[in-house]
């Protein structure tokens, strides 16, 4: 076939961030003035405005312009004061739809940090244990509510200080957002806490066998013979560990693993929903909905332009 008349590809995959990509004409800062943390600003359009992911966790506050949020399977809307938190790995990308001539000098807010520092401090540094739960969340993208103020506030104080100033004002900032009240989950089914590691550990067995076999019918009154509760004893402590029905749960995970589907392939949407575990294609879309708030084929056709202009 002639050059001229080959098709690429589509791109499909987000892309890794290295490390040798921050530059400091991007907004970055300078690799040997940085530690654990590290603080970026910058406006909009910028070449780091792309669907991509990195090994850090970031905090993402939006300053100016409105437009459509993607992290992981979620999609939404941002506004000035819009404050996600994402964990390592978590793909996303926030484009502006109110695009003024010349674009935005500043528009995002950005701090960047590692998890093993932090686990491994917390081994050792009692008082850092209460952010294990917020960075556990983050795995699964949070949007905060009410804290655009306090949250430009902090960024200022890090990105001026050095050394353990940086670090105690970091310190105080995740502080702050492990004891928040108001919050969203915005990607995927999340753990919450449970009264003891037995209960975590059967938890934890239970989701896996719900997401390695998507197709298996478990059911609640199966799963609870096996752990010797009672139906509806089971119910509550499945709903308590993880704030959902199990029935509910599971469809999460299914639309999710339909999201990922969806995202990073081109298979067609019936074969989807029997891959998931649907039976029919209505009660998927039906489901789908009901997670999503659109359907899967309005969801293909919405998540296309999480590259912007380039899709």
């Amino acid at each position: 076939m002639p050059a001229r008349h080959r098709i690429l590809p589509r791109q499909l995959q987000p892309e890794l961030e290295h490390n040798y990509s921050r530059s400091p004409s991007l907004g970055y800062e300078p690799p040997e003035e940085t530690g654990l943390i590290r603080c970026l600003a910058h406006g909009f359009p910028t070449p780091l405005a792309r669907w991509h992911y990195h090994d850090e966790y970031e905090l993402h506050l939006i300053v100016a312009s409105s437009g459509k949020a993607f992290v992981g399977d979620y999609i939404g809307t941002f506004q000035p004061g819009h404050l996600v938190l994402t964990g390592p790995r978590m793909p996303h990308n926030w484009i502006s739809l109110d695009l003024p001539e010349g674009g935005y000098a500043e528009r995002d807010l950005v701090i960047q940090f590692a998890h093993e520092p932090i686990v491994q401090a917390a081994a050792h540094v009692r008082e850092l244990e209460e952010v294990l739960p917020l960075l556990n969340r983050a795995r699964n993208g949070i949007e905060f509510f009410g804290l655009s103020d306090q949250a430009t506030q902090y960024w200022h104080r890090i990105k001026a200080t050095h050394g353990l100033a940086r670090l105690a004002a970091f310190c105080g900032f995740l502080g702050e957002l492990s004891q928040w009240p108001d919050y969203r989950l915005l990607s995927q089914a999340q753990l919450q806490s449970v009264d003891n590691d037995a209960q975590l550990n059967q938890i934890d067995d239970i989701v896996s066998r719900i997401t390695d076999n998507l197709t298996q019918a478990l059911s609640a009154a199966d799963l609870a013979g096996e752990l010797g509760m009672t139906e509806s004893s089971f119910s509550r402590f499945f709903r308590r560990a993880t704030g959902n029905t199990f029935t509910d749960f599971v469809n999460q995970v299914r639309v999710n693993r339909a999201c990922q589907l969806l995202m990073e392939s081109e298979r067609l949407i019936t074969d989807i929903c029997y891959e998931v575990g649907f039976n029919n294609v209505a009660n998927f879309n039906r489901r789908f909905l009901n997670v999503k708030g659109m359907t899967p084929s309005e969801f293909r056709k919405q998540v296309d332009t999480r590259f912007g202009g380039r899709a």
